[in-house]
């Protein structure tokens, strides 16, 4: 039965903006966390064993100085963490006490269709008073998390992290282990929040350039240069900073539950290794982490050991995980920094060796600005082309109903052996570091009333770290950094490969694959135990989270090699990126953008996986 370990919380001095109510402060505490000296305020639990009752619920709390009311697990948002061992049969008896339907996802775990909790396509969802019992096998090891997949309960408080001690011991000893949840919360109901977005996409973005910022440019570019750059973004009818929906004009952002004002604490002596395992459980943040005087080792990535990598800083998508070690060398506290890609605001934490220490907070990098380059668009403006006229889309070969499905039929490079021609497909003769632009082609469906740019020059680099953080004199991690060990599960070279575009129209908050949003879609069918390849392309200026649920998402390099496996890809703006999958999960799966409003404004997808003879009518 369960086993719960209460750790305790020291809480700092409370301000208006970032009062903290008890029921909501955290923290998680694994391994050899000794010699804590805790106060008798707020509790976060900590449950391990091999069977669980969670209870999801409503009540009370208190990020900002204002009481809203939170969506929990056991009464506590965050949600419990949740403690495993690899090899184990795990029983979670999931009881809701909402008036409405909910669900849980365990985010990142391969497990059952059933057991997969997505309302709609696993199952129906857990009814009002109802209970569902999820039970499966643990076959991995590593940090995940879970999180609702109903509506807007995630953004309101439903989502926790879970660790997995791997059966054999961990890879890198640690002589603290803490897991540092970051999230995003609002005091708006999400969805009037949502209805805002739909009336005006970038009413949260307060950083929109002024005409001081034109006077500045002119000073340093030039005046001609200055207004070839505006004139070209008015004709876009878009804005160079519009790089989130939602900013820190009305997210709070918390580490662990608690507020940047509260000043969330791990311990550690001198000479300690201390191991940080970073989950962006946030609804819709990207954020941008480092520890001043500290380098970071990266040594896992979604769950995944890879080879050790040591960086300044590292981006962390929307539900993407990775595992840090750190070695503080002096006696003093450490700022754990993480700031949201836009630097409207932060989550912020302390490494010490005693509580109430803390180190200086330091400033919000420069808001970054869009460029041309980023919006896949060449100087002479033909790169991105707007609202379907520059384009005849009856001139291009496409297949909108299975993405671009470039299968041995249908794709012309595709050789007689049955294997598709990577050197064709533009997957040979781009070196590492290289732009590798590729001219993308574009489904019949993105012409239309619901896309508002298409990116005609896209680059496959994984060594870009992303606006905001390139030569910015720190090292960054990138994708290109990521070596998950041991290699890919499966090493047949795939037999078809699909490509799905990131669309959207931003004034109108529609988002999509290929221009399609769910409601329009047809399935994605695999075929199962089939090799394939999926490749997105970015056409929108956004960057977007894309998780495959049930399968894992192996991403290759600019030269179609393996190169890191993960549960969650992130896409830069006028980016294409490739990753092999193996459809070896029976059943009907969840695909889509891991920003809450873009899945619930259309980026979502639904993956079937049959045996071949199960869909007669598909064509090879």
């Amino acid at each position: 039965m369960n086993k719960t370990e209460l750790v305790r919380l020291p809480v700092g001095g409370l301000t208006r903006r970032h009062f903290l109510g008890g029921a909501s402060a955290g923290l998680f505490v694994l391994g050899a966390a000794r010699n804590l000296a805790w106060p008798q305020n707020a509790t976060q639990s900590v449950l391990s064993g091999t069977e669980f009752d969670l209870q999801i619920g409503e009540t009370p709390v208190n990020f900002t100085g204002k009481s809203r009311i939170g969506t929990v697990v056991n009464g506590q948002v965050p949600a419990p963490l949740l403690r495993w061992r690899e090899g184990d049969t795990i029983i979670l008896r999931v009881s809701n006490r909402l008036p409405v339907r909910s669900s849980i996802h365990w985010h990142g775990m391969i497990v059952p269709a059933d057991m997969d909790g997505v309302p709609g396509l696993s199952f129906e969802g857990i009814p009002s008073g109802g209970m569902y019992a999820y039970r499966f096998k643990v076959n991995q090891y590593g940090t995940y998390w879970y999180h609702a997949h109903s509506r807007f309960q995630e953004q309101t408080g439903l989502y926790g992290p879970i660790v997995i001690e791997p059966r054999g011991g961990e890879r890198h000893r640690a002589d603290r282990d803490y897991v540092v949840l970051l999230s995003d919360w609002t005091d708006t109901d999400p969805e009037r929040l949502f209805a805002t977005l739909k009336k005006q996409s970038d009413y949260f973005n307060f950083g929109k350039r002024t005409v001081g910022d034109f006077f500045e440019d002119a000073r340093q570019q030039g005046r001609s240069e200055t207004i070839a750059d505006r004139r070209m973004w008015g004709q876009m009818r878009m804005n160079p900073t519009d790089l989130v929906d939602v900013s820190g004009y009305t997210y709070t952002y918390l580490m662990n539950g608690v507020a940047p004002a509260n000043n969330w604490t791990g311990l550690f002596a001198r000479g300690e290794k201390v191991r940080l395992r970073f989950i962006n459980g946030s609804a819709m943040s990207f954020f941008d982490v480092r520890i001043p005087g500290l380098q970071l080792t990266v040594v896992a990535a979604d769950g995944q050991d890879v080879e050790p990598v040591t960086v300044d800083e590292f981006r962390i998508g929307t539900a993407e995980t990775y595992d840090v070690i750190v070695e503080p060398k002096d006696d003093r506290a450490y700022t754990i920094f993480a700031q949201s890609m836009d630097r409207s605001g932060y989550a912020r934490g302390t490494l010490a060796p005693a509580s109430g220490m803390q180190a200086e907070i330091p400033p919000l990098d420069p808001r970054p600005l869009l460029t041309m380059a980023d919006m896949g668009m060449a100087h002479d403006m033909s790169g991105m082309k707007h609202g379907g006229t520059h384009v005849d889309p009856r001139s291009m070969d496409h297949n909108s109903m299975q993405g671009m499905d470039h299968s041995t039929t249908k794709h012309e490079s595709a050789n007689s052996g049955g294997e598709v021609d990577h050197a064709a497909m533009g997957h040979a003769g781009m070196q590492h570091g290289e732009a590798a632009a590729v001219s993308p082609r574009h489904a019949d469906t993105e012409f239309g009333p619901m896309v508002d740019g298409r990116a005609e020059q896209v680059n496959a680099r994984i060594d870009d770290p992303g606006v905001g953080l390139r030569d910015n004199g720190r090292r960054v991690l990138t994708y290109a950094d990521l070596h998950t060990l041991g290699g890919p599960i499966d090493r047949r070279e795939p037999g078809r490969e699909i490509e799905l575009h990131l669309t959207g129209h931003m004034e109108r908050f529609i988002w999509s694959f290929n221009g399609q949003k769910f409601s329009q879609a047809a399935p994605l069918r695999f075929h199962f135990g089939e090799r394939l390849r999926i490749t997105l392309v970015n056409d929108s200026m956004m960057t977007h989270p894309i998780h495959l649920h049930g399968m894992w998402s192996e991403v290759e390099n600019d030269k179609g090699e393996f190169q890191v496996r993960k549960h969650t890809v992130t896409v830069n703006p006028a980016q294409r990126v490739s990753y092999g999958v193996t459809a070896d999960a029976l059943g009907r799966w969840a695909y889509h953008c891991h920003l809450l409003y873009h899945m619930e404004a259309g980026m979502f997808r639904e993956v079937e996986v049959a045996a071949r003879e199960a869909h007669p009518g598909d064509h090879e």
